[in-house]
């Protein structure tokens, strides 16, 4: 489906008129096979309205098309993983490239040495890397290489920051802790962002035992200035370790993330999503002296780090490789700054036009946006969440958040302030005068609940 005239987005009838038959039935064999129909949380048929594509056929730059054939301007992009944008062609051209070398060998292939050295050159606070291919191993094994450097147990993170690993000691702390004994989460404790008499309060009531401190740099705003190096030093002066997650900020807020953006150096960094630009490649990255703790060329106790079959796979590092070489060549985290910020004032401009600002906030940083979607008591609400999705899908926007990359041009941005223009009106009635008759199907759900709607 493409739209040839602005205008056609505000003649659109409430819930769209796009038809799904193909993702419908598709969906019904996903979940034949599949625990949720998806093999991510977040991209679960629970996370989008009722009236939504089912299944993403093909992408290119920051649009795709769905298995019935509607096309749409994506944000989100692969959990913000695309940053170049989909189907890249220099990194697709990599990838092809590598495909007639092989893809795994009983040795290292060289490209192994070639993307470590890379990644370091961009990553100047670290001085060793280890590849995988997620980020939650990257993040647990952050946290094993600090309690062994440490001899320490506890491990410390930021309850404000969502999502670190889905090993145990981590979703054990969240509501879906089903399957997970209490003992899994014994040794982690909490601490809020942007606060640091929490922090030191934790290290005088946890005296001698924690290991590491680990949290984002940032989520959607900057922190307090100087807290990121005040935790630095916290955390050295009661002997812990600091770690940076740096999987969303990395290769968006700058090559290196936050603590490029910021200036303050981590002992340990876990990188991922954009670094290969959607092809799978996590990295932990840190100082030698506690890297070097995974290696063979020392005489302490050895720590087994990381040791994946696919760690070294051929065509993923081809796609870093090239991912790395684009920010070095092209203005990405400018450009993705630059149309961060004219989508964000696009959208503000809208939004207060109809007098909803305080109902649908923008927010983030430029290259990190998400909305709100609050109802009449200007409480957040799946409901309204739901409703807003489901109208920028029928004006050919998909947006779970408002996440952007380098190929999302001026007219992709534009089209993207026309659905939100055209959705208001819709969000309006449904403040005024209920939902009924405007959103079909379920609200959307928090990943994070105990139970699911039946």
């Amino acid at each position: 489906m493409r739209f040839e005239e602005p205008g056609i987005l505000h003649r659109r009838t409430v819930g769209g008129t796009m038809r799904f038959e193909r993702s419908a039935a598709l969906r019904e064999r996903a979940h034949a096979a599949i625990p949720g129909g998806a093999h991510t949380y977040a991209k679960g048929d629970d996370q989008f309205p009722e009236r939504s594509p089912g299944f993403i056929a093909r992408g290119e730059g920051c649009r795709v098309w769905d298995e019935d054939g509607n096309e749409f301007v994506e944000y989100g992009m692969g959990l913000r993983a695309v940053a170049l944008g989909h189907a890249f062609p220099p990194v697709v051209e990599a990838v092809r490239r590598s495909l007639d070398i092989g893809t795994n060998f009983s040795r290292p292939h060289a490209m192994e040495v070639e993307c470590a050295e890379a990644l370091l050159a961009a990553v100047p606070f670290a001085d060793m890397v280890k590849f995988t291919k997620d980020g939650s191993t990257a993040v647990t094994a952050a946290v094993k290489l600090a309690r062994a450097a440490t001899g320490r147990d506890l491990v410390a993170i930021c309850r404000d920051h969502p999502f670190f690993s889905y090993d145990d000691w981590f979703i054990g702390t969240t509501q879906m802790d089903s399957g997970i004994p209490p003992v899994a989460t014994s040794l982690t404790r909490t601490f809020p962002y942007d606060d640091l008499a929490a922090l030191r309060d934790l290290f005088e009531g946890e005296r001698g035992r924690i290991a590491c401190v680990l949290l984002e740099a940032c989520k959607y705003e900057d922190p307090s200035p100087g807290y990121l190096h005040e935790v630095r030093r916290l955390c050295h002066a009661n002997g812990a370790l600091l770690i940076l997650d740096e999987m969303i900020n990395g290769f968006r807020l700058a090559v290196a993330g936050g603590q490029e953006h910021y200036g303050v150096e981590p002992d340990l960094s876990t990188f991922g999503k954009a670094m290969a630009n959607g092809f799978a490649v996590s990295a932990l990255a840190g100082k030698r002296e506690y890297m070097e703790l995974g290696g063979i060329r020392h005489d302490r106790d050895r720590v087994f780090l990381l040791s994946t079959t696919h760690g070294g796979e051929v065509p993923g590092l081809a796609a870093a490789l090239a991912t790395m070489r684009a920010y070095r060549e092209l203005p990405v985290v400018e450009t993705i700054d630059r149309q961060g910020r004219r989508l964000a004032e696009g959208l503000k401009s809208v939004i207060a036009a109809h007098g909803l600002s305080e109902h649908v906030p923008i927010t983030g940083k430029p290259c990190n946006l998400v909305f709100g979607t609050l109802d009449r008591d200007k409480r957040p609400s799946q409901h309204f969440r739901a409703l807003l999705m489901q109208e920028l899908i029928a004006r050919g926007v998909i947006a779970p958040s408002l996440v952007i990359s380098y190929s999302h041009d001026d007219a992709a941005v534009d089209r993207t302030v026309e659905a939100f223009d055209g959705a208001m009106p819709v969000y309006r009635r449904a403040l005024e005068e209920g939902l009924d008759g405007l959103l079909a199907g379920p609200p959307t759900a928090p990943v994070y609940r105990r139970r699911n709607r039946v």
